[in-house]
């Protein structure tokens, strides 16, 4: 598991996220932001069980 630390797309909030790094290749999974529970879609790449990119965006409109 690798953490990574982003910004809350719904309520702008700097969170961190744990990806699993035993995965192969391109992978995605929705997470809840731990401030205001919504859920964030996050696509990473992982190599050599190294996150080597990543990218994250809300599935819900953003209503704030």
């Amino acid at each position: 598991m690798d953490e990574i630390h982003i910004q809350c797309p719904y309520c702008h909030q700097a969170i961190s996220i744990l990806l699993d790094t035993g995965v192969f290749e391109h992978t995605t999974v929705v997470e809840d932001c731990e401030v205001c529970c919504r859920p964030i879609e996050v696509s990473y790449d992982v190599h050599d069980e190294e996150i080597t990119s990543y990218s994250y965006q809300s599935i819900e409109g953003n209503e704030f």
